[in-house]
This record gives C-alpha cells, structure tokens and sequence, in this order.
C-alpha cells in the first residue's frame, strides 16, 4: 500500500452474479467441456461478460475508479480459484501443471469434476447457503508456490478498460479452515497449522494485483463468523491476528478489505481485525449485529453490510440506513454502505421478470435493485439522509403494502396450523412398521434405487419449451411425458433395480414444480443463481400462507406403478428444502411457514397412499445446510426442521416407507436430528468422500435404513465396479446388513444417459458381488 491509495469508497457491494444474465458462462464453460469450444474461445467470452458486468455495475451507480466495483468472476467456484493460486492441489493433479508450475484451465476443471482416474475434490455446502465449494484438500506435503496469475490479468484486463476493480479472494484463514487434509496427512492434521507457510504466497498474490494496478483488495474470511467449523471460534481469530498482522506490514500490496459476512463476527475476531493494520473491515449486519466487544477502529474504514445479499425482498431501507447511523458511534475514520455478502445467491435482475404481479415484483430487489440501494444509502453517507429521503419513503410503502396484500395471510391455513397436537408429529413405533414394510415389499438384502430424477435429456427440455410457447397441446405434452416415463421404468427394469422412480420428466426442478402446484408461491422466468460449477437453479418466491388446492404428484407416480410390480417411489420435497431453496418471505418465523408446507406435503402423502403406492420418499437435501452458523441458534432450528419433516410424515401408515434424502450432511454434526427425522430410510451422499460418513453412522448407533451413495453423480466420471464395491463392502462390514440401501449420491438430472446406464449396470453388479459375499439371497 501507498499513502496515495484513495479512500474506500462510500457504498460497494462484495461481489456479482458471474454466471450471466441469461447463464452464457454456463454454456461457454459446457461447450468446452463437450470439446465444441476451445480454450481460446471459453476465455473471450468469459472476457466479454466480465466487461458487460462492470458497465452494468457502473450503470447502476458504482464507481468506474474508485474501487467499488468488485472483480468476483470465477469459471467455477471462487475456493477453487484461490486454491490454485497458491497452488495448493493435492499430488494426484501434478502432472497437469504446467513445466514452471502453473496450474492452467485444463488442471482447473479436472480438480473441479475429474477425470478418468483423477477423483475430483470433494464438494460440500458454502456455511449456510444453496451455494457449492470444493473442499481443498491441504497436507504436511502441500508446497505452497504462486501458481496462476488469472486474479493479476483480471485486474489489468479491467484496467486497460478504464476501470479500477477490487478483486475478490477467498482469505487464507477460510481456504485452510474449509480445506481437508490430503490422505497422506497423518491422522488428526488440522490444515490451517500450515498458515504461516501459506500467507507468505498470499502477500505474493497481493504484490501481483498492485503490480497490475490494483488499489483495493477483498479477501473474504467469512470462516469468521462461524461457531459450525471443526476449529474453534478462539482459533481462527488467533490465526487472523496472525495472518493479517503479516499482510497489513508487506510493502508492496493493495489496501485491505476484510470482509466477514453470513453472520455476526465472534468477538474475538472482531477484536483481531480491529487491532490487525489492514484498512477495511465489511460486517454482516442482515444476520448480526456489530458485535460487543469494544475496539478502537481509528484508521479504518467500517463497510456495514445492510443490505441482504441473500434474499430477494426490497427490504427495510430506512431500517437499513439507521443501522449506517449507528456505525458512525463505532469510531471508525469512515463508514461505507455494503451487502451483507456477495449477490452471487441472488438473481441479476428483477425488470427481467415480465410475467410476475406487478405488485409482487415492487416487493422485490435482486442484484441490481440492491447495488442501486447501496448507491442510495453511499449517497445519503455523503449528503446527508434529506438527500435520499424519497428513496426511503418510497421503499417503506412498498414494505406496508405488502404487508396487506391479499395472500399474504390466509384464515384458513393459520387456523388449521394453530389446531395441531403433538400426536401430529407422532408416527408411532420404527419396528412395527420394519415388519409391516417387510411383509408389503419382499425386498432382498442390500436394496437397489436410485434417488429420484433420470437425466433431463434435452429432448425433455423442448418439449417443455414447446408446451409453454403453446407449439405443442396438453395432451400431447403429456403424452410425452407417459412415453418418457415408460422407457425409464422399463430401463430401471432391465437393470434389476429393486424399487423403481418414475424419473421426475414432468418436473423442471426439484422445488419449482412444487411452489407451481402450491398457493403462496410464485416463480421467476430468469431468476437463475448459481448452485455449483455450471449448475444453477430458479428459486422460486415464498410469499403467502401456503396451501395445497389438488394434488401434485399423484397422478404421475400411479402411472408410473401401473407399468411394473416393483415398488414405485413417491417423489416429495420436503418442507426444509422447499424453504431453503426457495427465496422465503422474512415478515414471520421459517418455523411457521415450515409448518405450512409440511401441511401440505402431508395431504399429499395420504393422496399417494390411497392411489397405492407403497414407498414415498420426502427429500431434505437441505436439513444440514440451513443449520445456524452459531451453536445458540441450533437447537431451536432442529427442533423446527425435524418438526416439520415429521408433520409430514407422520400421518403415514405403519406399512409405508417413508424414504428421505440428505446432500453434504457432515452426518456427525446433525446425526441426533437425523435420527428425530423417523424416517424408515435416508439415503446421504458419500461417494466423493470415499464413505467417510459411513464409521460416523456406525459409530452413532443409527438403527434404522441407510443408503451412502456409492456413485458421485456431480462428477462425469463412471465409477468402477470394484470402487462401487469398496464402498458396498466397507458399509457391509461396518453396518448391520439389514440396514443397508444401495443407490447413487443424489438424483441423476443433471447427468447423461451413457455414463447413466454404465454407471447403474456397474452398481447392479457390485451389489450382487457382495450379496454373494455375504451369503445373501438376491
């Protein structure tokens, strides 16, 4: 840093959609993939929308110069960016470095999604968030060396466009603290005692970004706020002291922003950052407050984070400038307008939703609604609030008229949630019903199914898209949709699958098909966020009391049974999932509007059972990645999630199984909620992790079904029948059989059908390898 680095500027937002307004990345990035674009052509268009979001930026208000505009772009996920660029992958990748060590785009994707032998890294939940990251896997072995300039040319691509960005990094006290250890780690290595050895390559990485013209700075440590991290609260401070005591005295670097969202800072961090010589602190203040310990915050610049990059609601801006006010008392020597995070969970922009109420979308602000409210709030820091009062009034008649829109509150649906008895969450004793579903299904040892989708081929796509242009009738939609339906049951049939699903055609995603079909919701036509990679999904909006005015799914799932007689799966998203995948409205409890859906869900189980099917399976994808960062606020919310998925449930006779779902549950952290859940079985994604899970469902005493997935469908990679094996083996061996379910990690929508059917014959297989083992009847 110099004396002459200009002042951070009065209002920012910490990062950007960087998956296009019409996802263009996502398809840039699949046609490289697919070897219909090279690497040349990938970059160009990743360079153009790079450029469009710094015009947008600057069109909405922020600063070409000043650093206000924040360079967030990532080809995949931004803790694999900062990772490669210190290098730190682990050996099987080596010998996709470049001959002076750099780590190039090929390397990149191949750590992202693997290749041929190369398992990729393992991913798992961004804190509490929908979002993806790839777990870094650091050891004792680890060399730590600047292994790409992509931040560096970034910034100087920006500059020679006439702007100064602030790039944005992953902090080296969250890439280790979110990172594993290698498998050569000796046992119980904690990744973040290699820190000393890394920030010596970030000041490095810092030094390239001033050399190419770099003012600012943002490394995100949102590892900071968490109290949910195998390291403790005490620690990770005690390594931001120290990590940032060595940054904020490199010589030459940019000027630092620390930023911290996702929840209030601890005190300990809070005190670290505050002593530690870097210029810009940026706090969450949408889910925290400033914390209590008092600090001197003279010399720095205090970025409060009041505006919610995690929601879509217009909000409380006068709520949200008085919370600026406060911050003035602090001492900083400036206080900045922010979001609470990056906008990437949110969508671009709401003018683009044509086909939503004009009242519902004047309740709303997605990204560029949120970088002009921070504008407004940058301009009233520097004028004064008469200067944006009509700005304020304006959004605090919003909020009061959405507070009285019909809809909103519905008589019915309070009433019936308010006449609930603990007997409605009771479903009533686990062995009775393993006899009642042992005599209804006549399943074999170690069942095969899979988790619910098949691939959603592009043929499917059309015909949706033509069904909701109007070039194809209903009927013939339909029609479609039976067609797909039959070839899938006859598919899973010819596998030798033990209990079928009807693959999901019909539905576009796992949550909107749902909001669809239920009062209180509504959906977007381009409100695309990114979950992972090139994937990205429409949170549909929560708005209103929520009901059920027909049934949703009945009808496909009887279809799909009259085809075969194997058990056919009901296919439910659960009440958590529906919430945390959604963009939920934030004027009552989640608990209450949990409750609402699960209502809802529950009148379509009794649907599915009198239409006859047997198996339902009520998906919680979701139920860990909702978990509250800080351990007070946990109890509370599994007591509600558990609560929920069991008035779902519940009503269920004793010969139905009940089937449930989790994704990246780190099953130690929620195995008690697990457990309360109640369902006959839980299916839980382990095939990237090699079956970690399966010692902690040993090791806790789970009784009832479980299903570790033995196939990593986020990959493209088919697995082996001897890897299906291991897996199957190793939950054979530590697990009573009994409890055993064979099945993917999670629904295969996103995958092609080849690797698909390789990937099922190879799992058929193995199963029948280990029943032999085993001495079981198939």
């Amino acid at each position: 840093m110099t004396d002459t680095t200009p002042a951070f500027p009065r209002g920012t937002i910490l990062g950007y959609p960087r998956i296009g307004r019409r996802r263009e990345l996502k398809r840039a990035v699949e046609a490289h993939w697919a070897g219909t674009a090279d690497e040349q052509q990938l970059e160009t268009t990743a360079a153009e929308l790079r450029r469009q979001t710094r015009e947008r930026l600057a069109a909405l208000g922020l600063g070409r110069d000043d650093s206000s505009i924040p360079e967030s772009f990532s080809y995949y996920d931004q803790v694999l960016d900062a990772a490669v660029a210190v290098g730190a992958l682990p050996e099987r990748f080596a010998d996709l470095r470049g001959d002076d060590g750099e780590i190039g785009l090929g390397a990149y994707f191949t750590a992202a999604r693997g290749a041929g032998e190369k398992a990729p890294l393992e991913m798992t939940k961004w804190f509490d968030t929908n979002y993806h990251y790839l777990v870094p896997e650091i050891g004792p072995e680890t060399r730590f060396a600047l292994s790409s300039d992509r931040f560096a040319r970034q910034v100087a691509e920006a500059r020679a466009d006439g702007f100064t960005v602030r790039p944005v990094i992953v902090g080296p006290v969250t890439l280790l603290a979110l990172a594993k250890a290698t498998d050569a780690a000796p046992a119980g290595f904690d990744p973040l005692t290699r820190l000393d050895d890394l920030v010596p390559v970030y000041a490095e990485l810092l030094a390239s970004l001033r050399s190419a013209g770099a003012d600012w700075v943002q490394l995100d440590e949102p590892a900071l706020v968490s109290e949910s991290l195998p390291v403790d609260a005490a620690t990770l401070a005690a390594a931001a002291a120290r990590a940032y005591a060595a940054l904020g005295t490199a010589a030459d670097r940019p000027a630092i922003l620390v930023a911290a969202g996702y929840a209030q800072l601890t005190d300990a961090a809070w005190t670290a950052l505050a002593a530690a010589p870097v210029e810009a602190v940026a706090i969450d203040l949408t889910r925290g407050a400033t914390p209590d310990a008092a600090v001197d915050l003279g010399g720095k610049t205090l970025v409060g984070g009041v505006i919610d990059g995690r929601n879509i609601w217009r909000g409380d801006l006068a709520g949200a400038w008085a919370k600026l006010e406060a911050l003035e008392a602090l001492g900083a020597d400036r206080v900045s307008a922010g979001t609470s995070t990056s906008l990437q969970h949110v969508p671009h922009d709401v003018d683009d939703e044509t086909r939503l109420d004009p009242r519902l979308a004047s309740w709303l602000a997605f990204a560029d609604q949120k970088t002009r409210q921070v504008v407004t709030l940058a301009r009233g820091l520097a004028d004064g609030a008469d200067a944006i009062a009509d700005e304020l009034a304006a959004a605090s008649a919003a909020l009061a008229d959405r507070r009285s829109a019909p809809g909103v509150r519905d008589g019915a649906v309070r009433e019936r949630a308010e006449a609930l008895t603990p007997d409605d969450f009771d479903r009533g004793d686990y062995d009775a019903r393993v006899a009642a579903q042992e005599a209804a299904l006549g399943l074999p040892v170690l069942p095969t199914t899979t988790i619910g989708s098949f691939p959603q081929t592009g043929d499917i796509r059309r015909a949706r898209a033509r069904h909701a242009k109007g070039e194809i009738s209903t009927e013939e939609y339909e029609q479609f949709l039976r067609d797909e339906i039959a070839r899938v049951v006859a598919l899973q049939e010819d596998l030798g699958l033990d209990v079928l699903v009807h693959g999901e055609a019909e539905r576009n995603d796992m949550v909107q098909y749902f909001a669809e079909n239920l009062g209180g919701f509504d959906v977007t036509e381009h409100g695309w966020v990114q979950s992972y990679g090139s994937r990205a999904t429409r949170p549909s909006i929560l708005w209103g009391d929520v009901s059920r005015p027909a049934p949703i799914t009945v009808a496909w799932s009887t279809f799909a049974q009259s085809l075969t007689d194997k058990p056919m799966k009901g296919m439910l998203t659960g009440p958590v999932t529906i919430l945390a995948w959604s963009f939920v409205r934030d004027d009552q409890p989640l608990a209450e509007t949990a409750n609402q859906v699960a209502l809802a869900l529950r009148d379509e189980i009794a649907d599915l059972e009198a239409a006859g099917i047997g198996v339902i399976q009520v998906d919680e994808p979701a139920l860990r990645e909702l978990l509250p960062l800080k351990k007070a606020d946990q109890p509370a919310y599994l007591e509600w999630s558990v609560g929920a998925f069991r008035l779902a449930t519940a009503g269920a006779a004793e010969a139905t199984q009940v089937h449930t779902h989790l994704c990246y549950s780190e099953f130690d952290v929620v195995i008690d909620a697990i457990a309360a859940l109640d369902a006959d079985v839980t299916s839980i994604e382990a095939a990237r992790s090699r079956g970690e899970v399966i010692g902690d469902i040993a090791a806790s005493g789970f009784t009832h079904g479980v299903g570790p997935g033995v196939y990593d469908i986020h990959s493209p990679r088919v697995p082996s029948v001897g890897e299906v094996a291991d897996l199957l083996d190793r939950a054979a061996t530590e697990l009573p059989l009994r409890q055993v379910w064979v099945n993917p990690d999670c629904g295969l929508k996103t995958r092609g059908y080849d690797e698909t059917v390789e990937s099922l014959r190879n799992i058929i297989t193995a199963t029948r390898d280990i029943r032999e083992k085993v001495g079981a009847a198939v």
